[in-house]
């Protein structure tokens, strides 16, 4: 048994994992312990109530819920957006890309309550276990980290048979599927995506299982973007936050943000999990429409190459790394003037762009019309310039004895 008598702050998130953690924690290490549910989205007020109770009734001496989603959209979100991260060209990111936040708020809570170490439920079969540790590190490399479903290969059975000796409540156990919720979207892990053949039944799908049995008429929309941030929907302003639980909702109920994201894991394995991501796919899809406008085409071309390696490392849980804070910046820079007005236009299972403006707009700055008539040069000038484009090729061709 440990000497160490401060708390044990133990990450919280009501499964089976984590409700095995608190007292077997207690009884191995004769330490309190504090669990703690950072709410990056997903928890309404009747969750958050059933998880406190559920913790304390466990043996958890106190439990916290610390509230994350502002901090989630400031430090993570708003860069994911302004980068236009789909990994493998469909997946955003929706969970996995908040476990820095959870884990410095974590980490946080450790220094208020002077605890030395944090636990976390994850297993050894999955990307957040990584996530955790890396970002735990970075922020105190002195914490103690535990892992006692990793580290001891406890099985589920084990875990339920163990808190059935004990009398201790038991999650509910009654879904075949995986689900975790964020701001950001939703995934869900069943015996489907353990292969790569079939996709989930329709009833699996959380926002969307009605979207094509009982279809919502079509219907047009706007998006506001200032700087790159999302500030308006509908006309109405609103924080980015609220402005995304209610995109969700709007186009969730479309079908749109559907999902199986088939790619690599931080372990260097294949995963395949299904999502829902219906606002984090209407934002990216209508910033990256509005990008168009008012980019240049060395702008985009530098952001997007950036981009892809900003995704990965987020991905990999290193967003607290400072190469990250560097790529951030860019980012910072290049929405200096990606404002203006995205209408868009949905249909069950359609998203559709019919129009962006913007007061920067580059289409706009131009005297001529494309395929038109050329009002920034003359004829002479297109003819010449068609000739030096040109001249690269044609000096190839010489050389490999072609041409005169």
């Amino acid at each position: 048994m440990s000497k160490d008598l401060t708390p044990i702050i133990l990450a919280f998130s009501g499964g089976l994992d984590t409700s095995f953690c608190v007292p077997w924690l207690r009884e191995t290490y004769g330490r309190d312990v504090i669990t703690a549910t950072i709410d990056t989205g997903g928890i309404d007020a009747q969750a958050a109530a059933m998880l406190e109770d559920q913790a304390l009734a466990l043996g958890a001496v106190e439990h916290v819920l610390i509230e994350g989603k502002q901090d989630f959209f400031d430090f993570v979100i708003r860069h994911l957006i302004a980068a236009n991260v789909l990994r493998g060209n469909a997946y955003p990111l929706c969970v996995g890309a908040e476990r820095g936040i959870q884990a410095a708020r974590l980490a946080t809570l450790a220094a208020e309550r002077h605890a030395t170490t944090v636990a976390h439920g994850c297993t050894a079969a999955g990307n957040d276990q990584v996530r955790f540790e890396v970002a735990l590190r970075t922020l105190n490399p002195g914490l103690e980290i535990l892992a006692p479903v990793r580290d001891n290969n406890w099985t589920r059975a084990e875990q339920l048979d163990y808190l059935e000796e004990r009398n201790l409540p038991q999650p509910a156990q009654g879904s075949a599927y995986s689900i975790n919720r964020g701001l950001w979207g939703i995934t869900i892990g069943g015996r489907e995506t353990l292969t790569s053949e079939n996709s989930i039944p329709d009833d699996a799908w959380v926002l969307s299982n009605n979207a094509f049995t009982d279809p919502m008429e079509p219907s047009q929309h706007t998006l506001e973007f200032v700087a790159g941030i999302p500030v308006a929907l509908d006309g109405e302003t609103t924080s980015p936050v609220t402005l995304i639980e209610s995109l969700e909702r709007l186009a969730g109920s479309y079908g749109i943000g559907r999902g199986i994201h088939l790619g690599d894991t931080v372990l260097g394995t294949k995963g395949r999990v299904a999502f829902e991501a219906p606002a984090a796919i209407t934002l990216i899809t209508a910033h990256r429409e509005l990008e168009k406008l008012v980019l240049s085409a060395q702008q985009a071309r530098i952001k997007d190459a950036i981009a892809a390696s900003y995704g990965d490392l987020i991905h990999e849980g290193k967003q607290l790394d400072l190469v990250c804070a560097d790529v951030e910046a860019f980012l910072e820079s290049s929405q200096r003037r990606v404002s203006g007005t995205v209408t868009f236009s949905l249909r069950p299972g359609q998203l559709f762009i019919d129009g962006v403006s913007s007061p920067y707009s580059l289409l706009a700055a131009t005297k001529g019309v494309y395929g038109e008539t050329a009002g920034e040069w003359t004829a002479r000038d297109a003819l010449g310039y068609a000739r030096i484009l040109s001249l690269p090729g044609s000096l190839q061709t010489r050389a490999g004895g072609g041409g005169s």
